[in-house]
């Protein structure tokens, strides 16, 4: 069922490419909206606390005293504030500036020029406040936005350009990541391929030469027919392995042991020629039978069982599998414990991933593949149940 919502997921992924897409579109209209509202609200506050000290300006001012009122006013009150100002005369002429960055001393014809190309400028974003006494305009107060409002009206299209600098660096990455590791796969799975088959097809040609020596002693070709005809049924289990990769498998209930004792025998024959003084031991507890796909399993099983004879390195050892009830639980394990090299703490969150390995023409998709076959087909767990440098490791699968 993982696997049936996985592929699911991959043949829908072009539309959730374009479903993200929107949602960063509408995300980025959103941030973009809600600053321009508050660009808005920022500047109506301006415009208030501006009108507002113009106003006291007006009411405390009198006939006698309103020019130096106003003066004072305007230099020690209102250009106090942060915000870009021009008072100017009711024609629109420049008097006096502030925060412009523009020299507020320099009265020359060319600086007045380019005040007043700011005030129009002003004008376009902000209305002007007008400064009144006994009902009549004596000036102008032009405003630009603060520095706060200025860095708000650009921060939405910085922070997008930033995001999406960043979303297109992640994207281009990722991409390139699955494209290396989907490459390595295809590569390993034929080199895995080529393994699998290498060891029967070799068997068969052996086989072949034989019977022309042995083709007048019909005990012998008896014997050469039944190993020929293990090795061929080796190669249809193989080819059965493969198959089922990519599909849903067919799962059946079946006496657990008696699929790992098929196993053990099959590595039994062939231990003399892999590892010197090596054993197997079975310690197998009470089950009953449970649904796999054997195939599979048994694929899994042989990749644990190569892992532990490599870690002996040819030295030789044991290697114990065991097998039993989770206590309080309806789930059961399976160990597989070797006296290996073991497995440095810094690596065991890379054990499981393609490309991990410890021999030089190991490709690292042996635990790969078992932990897919585990994890994704018979939905059970397996991890590293403990490891120790140079005292061996125990691998623990949960079904």
């Amino acid at each position: 069922m993982a696997l049936h919502w996985r592929k699911k997921l991959y043949l829908f992924s072009g539309t959730l490419r374009g479903i993200f897409f929107i949602l960063m579109l509408v995300t980025a209209l959103a941030i973009l909206l809600w600053t321009q509202k508050l660009v808005h609200d920022l500047r109506q506050e301006a415009r208030q606390v501006l009108q507002s000290q113009v106003q006291t300006l007006q009411k405390v001012a009198t006939d006698e005293e309103a020019e130096e009122g106003l003066s004072w006013y305007f230099e020690n009150v209102v250009l106090n504030t942060n915000f870009p100002l021009v008072l100017t005369d009711p024609e629109g002429n420049p008097i006096s500036w502030k925060n412009i960055k523009l020299p507020e001393d320099d009265a020359s014809e060319e600086n007045i020029d380019k005040v007043r190309a700011i005030t129009r400028k002003m004008a376009t974003e902000n209305k002007p406040v007008a400064i009144t006494y006994n009902d009549q305009v004596i000036s102008y107060l032009y405003y630009g936005d603060s520095n706060l409002i200025t860095q708000l009206v650009y921060l939405p299209y910085v922070t997008l350009s930033a995001l999406g600098m960043l979303l297109l660096a992640a994207f281009l990455g990722y991409r390139n990541i699955i494209r290396s590791e989907q490459s390595y796969i295809w590569v390993g799975m034929a080199k895995e391929t080529a393994h699998q088959l290498g060891t029967p097809i070799s068997s068969l040609m052996g086989w072949i030469e034989m019977i022309s020596f042995y083709k007048d002693q019909p005990d012998r070709m008896d014997e050469m027919a039944k190993d020929m005809a293990s090795d061929v049924k080796r190669l249809e289990k193989v080819a059965l392995r493969f198959s089922q990769i990519g599909s849903q498998p067919e799962f059946k209930s079946q006496d657990i042991h008696s699929v790992l004792r098929d196993i053990t025998d099959y590595f039994r024959r062939r231990l003399p020629h892999m590892s010197k003084e090596t054993q197997i031991v079975e310690d197998f507890g009470e089950l009953g039978p449970i649904p796999i796909n054997r195939e599979l399993f048994e694929w899994a099983i042989e990749n644990l069982l190569r892992n532990a004879l490599d870690a002996m390195r040819g030295k030789g050892g044991t290697i114990h599998i065991s097998t039993g009830v989770i206590p309080e639980s309806s789930k059961i394990f399976i160990d597989i414990k070797d006296n290996g090299i073991g497995i440095h703490p810094n690596k065991r969150k890379d054990v499981f991933k393609a490309g991990y390995s410890t021999k030089k023409r190991g490709w690292g998709l042996g635990l790969n593949f078992t932990k897919r076959i585990i994890h994704d087909y018979h939905r059970g767990k397996i991890f590293i149940k403990e490891s120790q440098p140079e005292n061996g490791t125990t691998m623990r699968i949960v079904l």
